[in-house]
């Protein structure tokens, strides 16, 4: 069943109040090339918007520093990727996090494998990444997480891999001063997303999960990323969506996906999703007008 509605909301209509409650605190993904188009973020975001910096393969550093060097000093928490299977080694590893803390006083990162099929180096996963030591300090690490699975790690189709991972990085938090989550692919059904939490925490994962969700964007765009991505089962929600043709134009918004999960943290409180991580397929702009729509203030009013 879908879980999300079509169709554009007018300006001025706000969503629930459990949504906003539950979009409180929500962060947004960005890489280098789409910052750059953003004028002034202080107009979309609210102040100290944890703000995820995508490391491409093939993107410099240089671009990557200056992108949270900027965000940093328009009043924003910048989290850069570490992908494991870009980095060649454990000198480019540290050089990397001694110049996002010394230009952009980063303290966050999102400790990850990255999306390339052959390392370039000595890393294959986020768990080497945490053992090198590279990230002691930093106030806040996340790493991957998997509602749908993930047939890199596990080709079978179970989640065997995927939970023995997930029990390594639930013993390495106990063993870090810095707050850890998981952050995890965008979904579109609300009830599997559920089911994956609340079994987590039947198995003693207790990592808060700061959900994936994709922003508002044609449903074209966002079936190509979908399946770059390799959304899950819930895939099938947009195949469905794609074979009505008077919908295939309109735009997608996660208004019902969200209000879903919004509901269920509300009648269960203690409920594993901590956030909400906003993957802005349509623009970032989008992005952070749908949330303004729904209870979210900027930091500064629009010029």
């Amino acid at each position: 069943m879908a879980l999300f509605t079509f169709g554009r909301r007018p300006q001025a209509e706000t969503g629930s109040a459990a949504l906003a409650s539950f979009l409180t605190d929500f962060s947004i993904e960005v890489m280098p090339r789409t910052a750059e188009k953003i004028e002034d973020f202080g107009a979309l975001l609210p102040a100290g918007t944890r703000v995820y910096i995508a490391h491409i393969d093939g993107t410099p550093i240089d671009e990557m520093v200056a992108t949270a060097r900027r965000l940093r000093a328009e009043g924003y928490e910048p989290m850069p990727h570490f992908p494991a299977r870009i980095i060649p080694d454990i000198a480019t590893l540290r050089d990397w996090v001694a110049r996002y803390r010394g230009e952009a006083d980063v303290k966050q990162g999102l400790i990850l494998a990255g999306g390339v099929s052959q390392p370039v180096g000595d890393f294959h996963s986020s768990m080497q990444l945490l053992e090198t030591g590279a990230f002691d300090g930093f106030e806040r690490l996340h790493v991957a997480g998997h509602p749908e699975g993930n047939k890199d790690i596990d080709p079978d189709g179970s989640d065997h891999m995927v939970m023995e991972a997930l029990r390594w990085k639930q013993a390495f938090s106990a063993r870090t001063d810095a707050k850890m989550a998981l952050a995890t692919q965008f979904c579109f059904d609300a009830q599997p997303v559920i089911d994956w939490v609340n079994r987590l925490d039947a198995e003693g994962i207790n990592l808060p999960v700061h959900i994936g969700v994709a922003g508002p964007a044609k449903l074209q765009t966002l079936i190509r990323f979908a399946v770059a991505c390799g959304v899950g089962p819930s895939m099938r929600v947009l195949q469905k969506r794609a074979m009505d043709v008077s919908k295939l134009l309109l735009p997608y918004e996660p208004d019902s996906f969200l209000e879903a999960l919004a509901r269920h943290k509300a009648e269960n409180p203690a409920f594993g999703i901590e956030s909400v991580h906003f993957f802005p397929l349509g623009g970032i702009k989008a992005n952070a007008e749908w949330t303004q729509r729904h209870g979210q203030r900027p930091m500064r009013a629009a010029a």
